[in-house]
């Protein structure tokens, strides 16, 4: 799984989220949107949008912050 880290001219720019790897991608190889924070694998030379895993990673990101605001 990739989460998109940023894009630049037309260029999507990805991190494996496991190898930490990079990839660039055009943005019209999307079948949705891309935008900084999606989380997508790529299955049969397509790009699928993991929206659950989005959603459990934005979550536990909002609760590590939580939990350094409490420590401040």
């Amino acid at each position: 799984m990739y989460a998109i880290d940023r894009i630049e001219n037309d260029i999507v720019i990805a991190e494996n989220l496991k190898t930490k790897e990079k990839i660039e991608l055009k943005v019209n190889e999307f079948s949705f949107t891309p935008k900084e924070g999606t989380i997508f694998s790529i299955e049969n030379n397509s790009i699928i949008k993991q929206e659950k895993t989005e959603q459990d990673r934005r979550e536990l990101l909002r609760q590590k912050m939580e939990r350094l605001k409490k420590h401040e």
